[in-house]
């Protein structure tokens, strides 16, 4: 569900015309990357560039969950968040989790804030369609950019965990693809960088597979039609497709172990695979 954007709200990053982007990585994807990710991070930094990062945590939730002894499960690919889950989910994203990231990026010269969608309203939410069956799992309505542009020019990457709130304060679990998409576009970025352990999007069967270095939204919905596309890949790429538009006119999925990955997509290397809005 796209969410809505006011204009209001909709404010330019103000960085001397540096780039900024959004980049969105799991969790537990993160924490098995090099330093030298987290050094390619910093030296973006300091040339200008200002990521700003919205992480998930989902098997280390379930993990937690598991010790803690509270039953979890998953409708339609969305874990069904009751007040016990989500006391969990907070835990552990919005802190385990996100000050884990923020330490590494400091450990290795970056500058770093850890945020949760509930400080300052930052992600407003609404609950998802479903919400009998799944809980307290939200919607975006919309991102306070201010806040993160305000991050930004005080010369500090913002790491975002997504949890979410409406006005009366409840909270509520949001998929990190799709906080992602909604900040990349709230903030107005041409580019969102979705960071896996894959190397794309693959076609092919078996050991014929390849990368595919440039798909549309159309070939996309063709593809997990046809079953190309499946698992865990699918809320990335919907995730992509929803946020592709506004100023967002690509989202690039990449293997975040490759050698200063995210400097060499930026420069304009052809790594991974670019989902791109049909002119």
């Amino acid at each position: 569900m796209k969410s809505t954007i006011d204009q209001e709200d909709m404010l330019p990053v103000q960085t001397s015309g540096a780039d900024t982007f959004v980049m969105k990585c799991g969790g537990s994807t993160l924490a098995a990357l090099p330093d030298s990710f987290f050094e390619d991070l910093k030296e973006l930094q300091q040339k200008g560039v200002h990521p700003v990062i919205v992480h998930g945590g989902g098997p280390a939730i379930s993990g937690n969950l598991e010790k803690l002894g509270i039953e979890t499960e998953f409708v339609n690919g969305l874990r069904k968040t009751t007040e016990d889950v989500l006391d969990v989910v907070e835990m552990v994203l919005a802190g385990t989790i996100n000050k884990g990231i923020v330490r590494r990026i400091q450990s290795v010269g970056g500058c770093a804030i850890g945020l949760s969608g509930s400080d300052g309203g930052l992600i407003e939410a609404k609950p998802v369609t479903n919400h009998a069956e799944v809980g307290w799992v939200g919607d975006v309505t919309k991102v306070k950019s201010s806040i993160l542009s305000g991050v930004l020019k005080m010369g500090y990457m913002p790491v975002v965990a997504p949890i979410g709130v409406d006005s009366s304060g409840q909270r509520y679990n949001i998929n990190a693809d799709t906080a992602a998409g909604a900040v990349a576009s709230h903030l107005g970025v041409k580019r969102m960088i979705v960071v896996t352990d894959v190397p794309g999007i693959m076609k092919g069967t078996g050991g014929e597979k390849r990368v595919l270095p440039t798909v549309t939204v159309q070939e996309i919905e063709d593809m997990i039609g046809t079953g190309e596309i499946y698992g865990g890949m699918i809320p990335k790429v919907r995730a992509a497709i929803s946020c592709i538009h506004g100023k967002v006119s690509e989202v690039v999925i990449v293997n975040g172990s490759e050698p200063n990955v995210l400097s060499r997509v930026l420069g304009g290397e052809v790594l991974g695979t670019r989902i791109v809005r049909m002119s």
